[in-house]
């Protein structure tokens, strides 16, 4: 964060810092809800934020909308390789829709505990994600906005 910030407001003064700055501020924003609801560690939420430090606040977004794509894929490789928790996953989601469509109540219904819950390491996506921004943009292309 401080070498995005400190980069910025050197190579552009003032309106570098403000680019640094929004970009710090949304790449941290986006990933706030899902931190504050358990989803994902502060770490992978200050990552975001130093990417939006380094490139700006249309790049973090569009970086972001990568991550999401590999972390969907991380997320369903990590489950291929736990197919025990995937098939009670399966049956739990099922229980549960049936008895919203019976009861029009959400009951969520929460994992053994004997079952390993898998771990999903983010900071992976958000650099593949990331990269994969920085080389498409470093070819040339323009993305709309």
């Amino acid at each position: 964060m401080v070498v995005g910030l400190t980069y910025h407001s050197v190579a552009n003064g003032w309106s570098g810092l403000i680019f640094s700055s929004m970009g710090l501020t949304i790449g941290i924003a986006i990933f706030l809800v899902s931190y504050l609801m358990g989803g994902m560690g502060a770490g992978d939420a200050k990552l975001m934020g130093a990417v939006g430090a380094m490139i700006g606040p249309k790049g973090v977004m569009i970086a972001c909308l990568f991550t999401a794509v590999v972390g969907g894929i991380y997320a369903l490789i990590v489950l291929l390789f736990n197919m025990q928790y995937l098939k009670g996953f399966i049956t739990r989601s099922a229980i549960t829709v049936k008895a919203f469509a019976f009861t029009r109540n959400f009951i969520p219904i929460p994992a053994d505990e004997s079952e390993k819950k898998p771990r999903l390491c983010y900071g992976i996506a958000i650099a593949i994600g990331t990269l994969f921004y920085v080389f498409i943009e470093g070819f040339g292309y323009q993305f709309p906005v």
